[in-house]
């Protein structure tokens, strides 16, 4: 009824993009019609592959976690994600832990070496009193009744004499974080008074320290404990080997040569496994007789402490994955959102693995898997025990 002769063309854009709105909203909505929810039997993946009084046959798992800025990720932080990696429900000579240490830091190295040793003593106590989550900050903060189905007399002195423990540990640890905030300015020293190798973040050589291992990681009752290496990747000036990936691929070799476990898990060092059965989550999946020779990886959903568990505040990580992930997997699976995903090996090689001996003959080497890993001979320090060199 009032035509406004120059205006025509903000209408035909108002309506263009509103064509546009509704269109794109359509196309929102088709992966949310077919959604699947998924349900695992760990009973009938336990009768199957891990009874009692029968060696387990559960497919070896190597865990990855990866750091760069300990001043920005806290230590203390990234040693309850190991801590309830450790603590796994998992046969514990088929569960590695990989540290990725993309920054250097002799404050990571310090801060998993006092890990390795409060692990000693938390392992135990999680499996002895089935503890829930096994990462300690978040279990000592739960305010429930932590009597309720303990019927051990001797758990509560246990959970008093472990909370000490706990306490000690995080005064250690923030002791070599005060200690960092202050770099010498001749660099950091080991043990022996040799210099720390990754004092230059981007030129130096890889590092690797396994802190336990089948050989000598015992908990304080005698049992063994999970692998647990420290990874630092070498750098060199000029190449732009700097970020996450390169990280996942270094730990890919590193782990190929020491435990080549068929299946691979990665996680943030801020996330810690909430249920100490995520992995035989998994291997329901990737051990299926049907589907599991057909599955790449399993995408666990995240969930983050001290937010709105209504979404009240729209942080949108219900909707994406309650909702659109289990879409997504009514089309042709969910997407990888870069932590807390279970791959198969075999899926990223392209191939079997587990090298026969007709593999390591000389005239074949194109199907190893160690065929671009490099291992050199380093000196033996006494806070270093294993150095090497890994070519990028």
């Amino acid at each position: 009824s009032h035509p406004v002769r120059d205006a025509y063309g903000l209408w035909l854009v108002s309506v263009i993009c509103e064509i546009w709105f509704a269109l794109s909203w359509l196309l929102d909505q088709f992966p949310k019609w077919y959604p699947i929810n998924r349900e695992t039997y760990l009973d009938r993946l336990a009768l199957r592959y891990d009874r009692e009084g029968e060696p387990s046959q559960l497919c070896p798992i190597d865990i990855f976690v990866s750091t760069v800025d300990p001043l920005k990720e806290p230590p203390l932080i990234t040693a309850n994600t190991v801590l309830s990696i450790l603590a796994v429900d998992y046969p514990v000579d088929k569960v590695s832990c990989y540290v990725s240490d993309d920054g250097s830091a002799m404050l990571t190295f310090e801060s998993l070496s006092e890990t390795a040793e409060f692990a000693r003593k938390w392992v135990p106590f999680c499996k002895k009193h089935n503890i829930e989550p096994r990462a300690p900050e978040f279990y000592f903060q739960q305010k429930i009744d932590y009597l309720k189905d303990k019927i051990q007399p001797s758990f509560v002195k246990e959970r008093r004499a472990m909370k000490r423990e706990y306490e000690e540990f995080k005064i250690r640890i923030n002791a070599l974080v005060a200690k960092a905030q202050k770099v010498p300015e001749e660099g950091w020293t080991m043990a022996d008074g040799t210099a720390w190798p990754g004092n230059n973040p981007r030129d130096h050589p890889g590092m690797i320290q396994v802190f336990l291992g089948h050989s000598g990681g015992l908990d304080t009752d005698g049992n063994e404990l999970p692998r647990l290496v420290y990874v630092s990747r070498e750098k060199r000036p000029g190449f732009q080997h700097h970020k996450k990936a390169g990280a996942m691929n270094a730990l890919i070799r590193v782990s190929a040569v020491l435990t080549n476990g068929a299946y691979l898990l990665n996680v943030d060092c801020d996330h810690y496994f909430n249920s100490s059965k995520a992995l035989r989550e998994a291997m329901c999946f990737m051990m299926d007789p049907a589907l599991g020779r057909k599955t790449c990886y399993v995408q666990f959903p995240q969930r983050f402490d001290g937010i709105d568990l209504h979404d009240r505040y729209a942080n949108r990580n219900i909707v994406f994955f309650d909702i659109n992930m289990k879409g997504l997997d009514g089309i042709q699976g969910p997407m990888y959102v870069g932590t807390g995903c279970c791959f198969n090996r075999q899926a990223l090689y392209g191939y079997d693995p587990v090298l026969t001996e007709a593999d390591l003959e000389p005239n074949i080497v194109v199907k190893s898997c160690c065929a671009c890993f490099h291992l050199q001979d380093g000196r033996h320090t006494a806070s270093l025990k294993h150095y090497a060199s890994i070519s990028s």
